[in-house]
């Protein structure tokens, strides 16, 4: 084992070459926290003119509640609409008419949950919404800061929002931080929620076109929503439709307002930045915005299961088949074994599921093993798998059965944990070689572990699990009781 550690150490230097030199990650993060709660981390990395820059906030759907499904969601795409001098030709004009906007959709949104609603009064409010948005559109600048960005040689713009966290990142010219700076900081100060109503009809939208018509999407979001009862873990990060509609533009804000701020938001600036100079940057630009509220902890803890939970889902597409059994998530111990795990059932063609279901038995198209839905609460180890032709599902899920069976009675062969072992850190030190992807593992883990230093940690940690560990693992979550099933089928296929 100790020779193991020695060699992962040098890979690491390895790897961290031509970005860090003779040093190890955890003496080129510098971290600063600003009094208003805000947490920084700068890696200098002066080979190329770039910097990747992440704004990672510690707010996700799990945070939502049944007033608020969806919101989290939603504010990723309205966070991209602008401020009060970005994305308006006049904000002083435009300004009454949002006011109206939101007066009339409240109204209609409260007139349609009524059941007995007068339709000619829905009417009237939906021709009198259409109008004033018709009215608005010309004081909208659209993609306004995608468009800065890209005239000033931004590079991928983007964000996403998962179970725990949102995140908006960007990579860039060094020279053009200060740029990034005043448009995030104007961004988390003065955000202004245009186009609320349209953007609830886009995200419909592409509910329906993403998730209800989309036979993978749709069997992931059945399994999840299955497996928890009453961890907000099991709602879709997108919302249910009745959520979207009826997210109304007061929530959204109240939501914003309240946990988009400092004391929840960490920053990364990976590239070719000094640490002195990003930290009075950043404290320039943000450290006089209000610290805001902390995102609280989820109260809500899923019961433990005493009992498989199996679901048929109907479906016009080909038979599916995914298995998810509860487990703990980090720094529990019995989450590095898992993460072994995925890769002796799941990663590649060397993988025990691919070489048994794939190839010699020819059960299976394709086998899949990963975590879900996110990273903060416990969560669900998944086995998701396609059957060939003119094999079943059932078929399918009795080898999976016989393949973790083997998980429970035999140790894994110690040459085998040491390739995946090394498959497992060599991977995550491929992410570190980019600035992007070392922003984004800076930010998630000093977000969800509350200390960056996880990942600094994770090789540590792998390299003391044994075969023992991976077979009492096994045994203790791979039981019928904790397992929760669920089979997508045409209904001709009952």
């Amino acid at each position: 084992m100790k020779q193991l550690c020695v060699w992962l150490t040098l890979l690491l230097f390895c790897f961290a070459g031509t970005a860090f030199g003779n040093s190890v990650l955890e003496e080129k993060v510098v971290e600063h926290q600003f009094a208003n709660g805000m947490k920084l981390l700068v890696v200098e990395r002066h080979d190329t003119p770039i910097v990747s820059a992440y704004i990672t906030i510690g707010v996700g759907s799990v945070h939502e509640t049944s007033e608020t499904r969806g919101v989290a969601h939603l504010l990723e795409h309205m966070l991209f609409k602008g401020t009060k001098t970005l994305g308006t030709t006049d904000y002083q004009k435009e300004q009454p008419i949002l006011a109206e906007i939101e007066k009339v959709g409240s109204k209609l949104d409260a007139l349609r949950l009524q059941t007995d609603a007068d339709p000619a009064q829905v009417t009237a409010l939906v021709k009198e919404l259409k109008e004033l948005q018709s009215e608005h559109k010309q004081y909208v600048v659209k993609d306004v800061f995608s468009n800065i960005y890209s005239e000033n040689g931004g590079v991928g713009y983007n964000a996403f929002t998962s179970k725990d966290l949102t995140t908006y990142l960007i990579s860039l010219p060094s020279n053009k931080l200060e740029l990034w700076a005043l448009i995030e900081s104007d961004r988390m100060r003065d955000p202004v929620l245009r186009e609320v109503y349209t953007e609830r009809d886009v995200i419909r939208e592409e509910r329906r076109r993403s998730y209800d018509t989309n036979p993978r999407r749709r069997h992931y979001e059945s399994l999840v929503n299955n497996a928890f009862s009453v961890h907000p873990y099991r709602n879709p990060i997108i919302g249910w439709h009745s959520d979207i509609a009826n997210l109304s533009p007061q929530k959204t804000r109240e939501f914003l307002q309240k946990y988009y701020a400092p004391v929840n938001t960490v920053i990364a600036l990976v590239g070719d930045v000094k640490a002195a100079e990003a930290i009075a940057l950043v404290g320039r630009y943000f450290g006089d915005l209000e610290p805001g509220v902390p995102a609280p902890n989820v109260a809500a803890a899923e019961p433990e299961q005493n009992g498989e939970k199996r679901v048929i889902d109907i479906f016009d597409a080909e038979p599916r088949l995914a298995i998810a059994y509860h487990k703990p998530t980090m720094p529990h111990k019995d989450d590095y074994v898992f993460d072994l795990i995925d890769q002796v059932l799941g990663s590649g063609r060397t993988s025990r599921f691919y070489r048994s279901l794939v190839e010699e038995q020819k059960l299976a198209t394709s086998v899949s093993v990963y975590g879900a839905p996110g990273s903060r609460y416990p969560n669900l180890f998944v086995i998701d798998a396609i059957p060939r032709h003119p094999h079943t599902t059932e078929e399918l899920e009795a080898a999976i059965y016989v393949e973790l069976d083997k998980l429970k009675k035999e140790l894994v062969d110690e040459v085998e944990l040491t390739k995946v072992r090394n498959r497992l850190v060599t991977d995550q030190l491929r992410q570190l070689r980019s600035n992007s992807g070392l922003a984004r593992l800076l930010t998630s883990y000093q977000s969800l572990s509350g200390n960056w230093r996880y990942l600094v940690n994770y090789t540590e940690e792998i390299g003391k699990i044994s075969v023992e560990d991976i077979k009492e693992v096994a045994n203790n979550y791979f039981k019928p009781s904790n397992r929760t099933v669920v089979v997508l089928k045409r209904e001709d296929a009952l």
